[in-house]
């Protein structure tokens, strides 16, 4: 009797860490389409603007009616995660990511605006989806691990983006790069329906939607200390990594005289290193440093890497520039498989995806307001650079509120 009980564990076991594996690729491969769909227009802006002729300070409009989409999305995702399960949830978020792309290719200006509001709404379900899945499945020692893995599909998409978007911008046009990256979102919908009858288990069909329950989700985060220091985190975090994607190309091209395909070379090696990057940071979390000094040393490293940024001459060699670029994308896009582990740690059993939504809210509303701040210094100073020593600052107060809490309470 005991020998097969103990065969029946460790059928379990291997079950079980089968559905993480299976899990955690098809979250990784998931969130690189998402990531790819939502920088494609700003990587492909000075192509578009070239043909439309529009101010470049547009740009920031649209990152930011994006992120209020997103913010919308992580603050209403929570129990609709719950009642529908994380991977249909996921699949809705793809077709609206598709959608939000084809709309700009008619070239009409409140087309860009739609389209950044519905691909807003969808790719931000993307994380807290994933997040709900995954911290279900991941041991809690490993999850920092675990978490920063299946956040390498971001760095995975914007560099895929950097190279694809603006050859295909370059060689088609820029409005069938839109159509073809579109098209990409809606067919991962789809290859992920085999998955939704294995991971969706955990629905609750009969699950409320209340606004009640969002309150509650902010009101839960900013209550907790711990929680509410992520929160302030994401914003800031979320806001640079904003002006990085959605302004460090367009700064090389129009501000430093690149090639649209040199610029977009540029971008793709430096996000490249944030793949290796962020599973760096979170073996780092998991086995030897704290996440949350972790997380305030990344805030003063990202902001020392804006500050570099922000100095690019035209003049500088190439290999210099991206050694500048890839500190920026080892900072300000590699910390969030240690920030999402934390949040999922803090949260009451059973809410991670509520919880993960809240405080993914809060970068949401970063990603709204640093790229407005940007574009109003474009405007006023007609450079770049101040818009990178904003983020930069922003980034740099966390890190040393950060490492004053760690040293106040003596941890």
């Amino acid at each position: 009797m005991r020998g097969k009980n103990g065969r029946s564990r460790r059928r379990d076991r291997s079950r079980h860490i089968f559905n993480l594996y299976l899990a955690l690729g098809a979250m990784t491969v998931q969130q690189s389409f998402a990531t790819l769909g939502r920088s494609t227009v700003p990587l492909i802006a000075a192509a578009i603007i070239a043909d439309l002729g529009v101010d470049p300070a547009l740009v920031g409009v649209y990152v930011a009616i994006g992120a209020v989409a997103g913010f919308l999305t992580t603050m209403t995702c929570g129990g609709l995660i719950v009642r529908y399960g994380a991977m249909r949830m996921t699949q809705v978020g793809m077709v609206a990511l598709a959608i939000g792309l084809t709309l700009p290719a008619t070239a009409w200006l409140p087309g860009f605006a739609l389209g950044a509001f519905v691909g807003g709404l969808g790719q931000a379900i993307s994380t807290p989806s994933s997040s709900h899945l995954l911290g279900r499945l991941s041991p809690p020692r490993l999850a920092p691990l675990v978490f920063s893995i299946k956040q390498t599909g971001v760095p995975a998409g914007l560099m895929v983006a950097g190279v694809v978007a603006p050859w295909l911008a370059t060689e088609a046009g820029w409005r069938t790069a839109l159509l073809v990256i579109g098209s990409l979102a809606a067919l991962t919908a789809m290859a992920l329906q085999p998955l939704r009858a294995r991971f969706d288990v955990d629905r609750v069909p009969g699950a409320p939607l209340s606004p009640a329950d969002i309150r509650a989700n902010v009101a839960m985060v900013l209550r907790e200390p711990a929680l509410r220091a992520m929160c302030l985190a994401m914003f800031s975090f979320v806001g640079l990594q904003s002006l990085f994607t959605g302004f460090f190309v367009l700064y090389l091209v129009r501000g430093l005289g690149y090639s649209l395909e040199r610029a977009g070379l540029v971008f793709a090696i430096a996000v490249a290193v944030a793949v290796p990057a962020r599973v760096g940071w979170g073996w780092l979390a998991s086995r030897l440093v704290r996440p949350a000094t972790l997380l305030a040393l990344l805030g003063i490293g990202m902001a020392a890497s804006a500050v570099l940024t922000a100095l690019i001459e035209p003049h500088w060699p190439d290999w210099l520039a991206t050694t500048v670029a890839i500190a920026l994308s080892a900072t300000a896009v590699s910390w969030h498989g240690v920030l999402l582990a934390e949040v999922a740690r803090l949260s009451p059993p059973g809410r991670i995806g509520s919880t993960t939504g809240a405080v993914l809210a809060f970068g949401d509303a970063g990603a709204l307001i640093l790229p407005l701040l940007f574009s109003a210094a474009l405007t006023l100073t007609g450079g770049y650079a101040t818009g990178f020593l904003i983020g930069g600052a922003l980034s740099l107060a966390v890190g040393l509120i950060g490492l004053w809490r760690k040293i106040r309470l003596g941890v």
